[in-house]
């Protein structure tokens, strides 16, 4: 799947009313945990920035946790500490946030029912478009094969979350791993039956209640990104329209 020419994303996006109102979604084929992750494999979530693990795949993570050995079968990398999203704050300066969105990542995977420690590669937030190469061969170093590794769409429209995607393409296919991935900023900027999007690849993972209530506990655990900043007067980096698309009792997925 190759990167588009990237959207713009601003304002509150498309609403969970329109997408719900499409029954695209509800015919896409469905997948379950055990066959996206089969017993012996890994679920390798690779993250642009803290948050985005849940945002992507926290129902999935759930659902592995509960079929047993959770941790043993799942391992989240944090590509940068999130550092880039409070720009010009007072309230939030880079040094913050740089241990506040670590902390907020660990409560939100407890909150999943996992006690895992995400490797973090400490990449600069907002700077990964150069990067691609390196961040591909750090991944390269961790991955095993058989691992399935989970990471942002390459035409999700945000530059960090693209360049990840390609560094995982290629980290995957040297590793033999093999590469699941989710739209994360494309539920923004996409409208229901959007041709940019690659819906002849999507699949549907269907979320059991206690999946769907740990995923939505997991969000709140991201409080930095909840509130408007009063010494800027920006809002929520986390928009509404983002909370409300964690609350589905699904996640879609790019094989």
């Amino acid at each position: 799947m190759e990167a588009l020419a990237r959207p713009r994303i601003r304002g509150e996006g498309t609403t969970e009313a329109e997408w719900n109102g499409w029954p695209g979604l509800a015919q896409l084929p469905r997948i379950d945990a055990r066959t996206l992750v089969p017993r012996g494999a890994r679920a390798v979530v690779v993250a642009p920035h803290p948050d985005d693990e849940v945002l992507s795949v926290g129902g999935l993570l759930a659902q592995l946790n509960d079929e047993g050995d959770g941790d043993a079968r799942v391992a989240v990398i944090a590509v940068t500490d999130g550092t880039a999203s409070h720009p010009g704050s007072t309230e939030w300066p880079v040094e913050r946030l740089a241990m506040q969105r670590p902390r907020e990542s660990r409560l939100a995977l407890r909150r999943l029912g996992l006690s895992i420690e995400p490797v973090r590669l400490g990449l600069p937030d907002g700077g990964l478009a150069p990067l691609r190469g390196t961040l591909a061969a750090r991944l390269v170093s961790l991955l095993r094969p058989r691992d399935v590794v989970f990471t942002t769409w390459r035409g999700d429209g945000h530059p960090d979350h693209e360049a990840t995607g390609q560094a995982c393409a290629l980290a995957a296919a040297s590793a033999g791993a093999r590469l699941v991935e989710v739209p994360v900023w494309g539920w923004h900027w996409a409208r229901p039956g959007d041709a940019r999007m690659p819906w002849q690849h999507a699949v549907r993972l269907d979320l059991d209640e206690d999946a769907v209530r740990r995923k939505r506990a997991a969000v709140q655990a991201f409080a930095s990104q909840m509130w408007s900043d009063a010494s800027t007067g920006a809002g929520p980096v986390l928009r509404a329209t983002t909370i409300a698309r964690a609350q589905r009792a699904y996640e879609v997925m790019f094989l």
